[in-house]
């Protein structure tokens, strides 16, 4: 299991001296906690104390990321769920978890481990269980999954990638500039693991989505994502309804992929408070 940074530690700290109810991000592929900035602000003035772990070893910026992308190589969605449990098991009080992308898997598979009191998953990546396979999601993934190499490789996206994937609902602009600003390499690992999910009994890409103390959900599905669509969002929604528990979802009209990055974030930020404030009080 990864260590705990002393950044994560600081924050635990805080949260714990805080007495605030905590919300605890958890960052997609291509991207670093720091994507998250926004957020935690916007949570903070709302009351809560807020959260953003890295997956293991983590860079502290986009640059550092840049200039050592092997530290990305051989993260998979297990170690990386683990050591988000073993963060959350250190705050005084189960928080509330918001997880974008391959975040918003790592959401739902935290949620069925009971570990929050409330969760949203956004445009979250597939689990086991989850059958449909768009082909706008298989070019999504064909930059990873095109070379069998890549399961151990730290693997970076071109612009003409990121801007399929991620920035195909922006113009041009905002997305170099989202690009230049935010992406980063993301390890191969977890897209084979998510590819063949439905094949492997044994994988680390699956959720309990029955668990009773799984708690709400609700899943955040952009209207254009061409890397999770609608179809994988509604498959993965139709899964966690079989939970005793509140399971929602919500299409944003006219987002993609960047929804929790680009101009249009505060929309998403806000829908996802809403549903965290009917459960959790600051």
């Amino acid at each position: 299991m990864a260590q705990i940074t002393d950044h994560e530690a600081a924050d635990i700290d805080r949260a714990n001296a805080s007495g605030k109810a905590p919300v605890v991000f958890v960052h997609g592929l291509w991207l670093l906690p720091s994507s998250w900035d926004r957020w935690r602000s916007m949570f903070e003035e709302a009351g809560y104390v807020a959260l953003a772990p890295g997956w293991p070893d983590d860079p502290d910026t986009v640059e550092k990321a840049k200039e050592h992308p092997e530290v990305f190589a051989h993260k998979t969605v297990g170690q990386v769920a683990d050591h988000f449990e073993d963060v959350i098991g250190k705050l005084g009080r189960k928080p509330a978890v918001v997880g974008h992308s391959f975040g918003g898997l790592l959401t739902q598979i935290l949620a069925g481990r009971g570990c929050a009191a409330v969760s949203v998953a956004i445009d979250p990546a597939p689990f086991r269980g989850v059958l449909p396979l768009p082909i706008s999601s298989l070019r999504s993934a064909a930059p990873v999954l095109g070379n069998p190499a890549n399961r151990g490789r730290a693997v970076p996206l071109t612009y003409e990638q990121f801007r399929y994937g991620f920035a195909n609902a922006l113009g041009e602009d905002e997305a170099k500039s989202l690009y230049d600003e935010f992406a980063v390499p993301g390890s191969g690992e977890p897209i084979f693991q998510a590819a063949a999910a439905n094949l492997n009994p044994w994988t680390e890409a699956k959720v309990d989505s029955k668990n009773p103390d799984r708690g709400p959900l609700l899943i955040i599905s952009g209207e254009l994502d061409h890397t999770v669509p609608w179809a994988v969002a509604n498959a993965s929604y139709k899964r966690e309804k079989r939970n005793p528990g509140v399971t929602e979802i919500v299409e944003i009209k006219g987002r993609g992929q960047s929804l929790t990055i680009d101009n249009g974030w505060r929309e998403v930020a806000g829908t996802a408070l809403a549903f965290v404030e009917r459960f959790v009080q600051p």
